[in-house]
């Protein structure tokens, strides 16, 4: 594998981790799970944040070895220290999702984790965020609809639904019940369910 990575390498003029990530993402894709492992693994022990984060993944996901979160988490760290923001993203949501929820700075370490993830464009992060900040214990309703408005620009229907609701409910803005049906019909006519049903109701 390293030298075909070498060879990799010499035609494109390329560092040979990335050379690795590539013929990781190559065997993937070819569905030998194994080898895309190991090449991964290689260039990711060589401090590569794009091959930490696939490492993630195939241990999050079994591919090429087996499944193991902790494992994955480790990875996704390495790789969200290094600004990697899906890794950030998916790190964040270890911790909160994997770890105690009174450990204060795991908490807070997934949240900041989760704002640069968001603030770099992941749409999940900035989805996550907008339900998170609505639903703690003490809800930041205005900063929570900040997120959830940029994961809906983003696309994301489930968060245009919940900007609805932010506007038929006046959570984090003025109610007003003519943009909250803007906001359903845009997720409705987007295959969201929900905001067919508040449609309807």
């Amino acid at each position: 594998l390293e030298e075909a990575a070498f060879q990799l390498q010499q035609i494109f003029r390329i560092d040979i981790s990335i050379a690795l990530n590539i013929l990781g993402i190559e065997s993937m894709r070819a569905g030998h799970y194994r080898v895309a492992y190991t090449c991964f693994k290689l260039a990711a022990d060589r401090g590569y944040s794009k091959a930490q984060f696939n490492v993630g993944l195939c241990y999050e996901h079994g591919r090429g070895t087996e499944k193991d979160l902790e494992k994955a988490a480790f990875y996704y760290y390495h790789a969200a220290s290094s600004r990697h923001p899906m890794a950030q993203y998916r790190y964040a949501r270890y911790l909160l999702c994997h770890r105690p929820e009174n450990e204060w700075d795991g908490h807070q370490n997934a949240v900041t984790f989760l704002e640069q993830a968001a603030m770099a464009g992941i749409t999940e992060a900035q989805a996550y965020l907008g339900v998170f900040y609505m639903r703690g214990l003490q809800p930041k309703e205005k900063r929570g609809l900040k997120y959830l408005l940029l994961a809906a620009k983003n696309g994301d229907a489930q968060s245009r639904y919940h900007v609805g609701v932010c506007y038929e409910k006046g959570l984090g803005v003025q109610h007003n019940l003519a943009e909250a049906m803007k906001h359903y019909r845009q997720s409705a006519a987007a295959g969201n369910r929900n905001a067919r049903e508040r449609l309807r109701v």
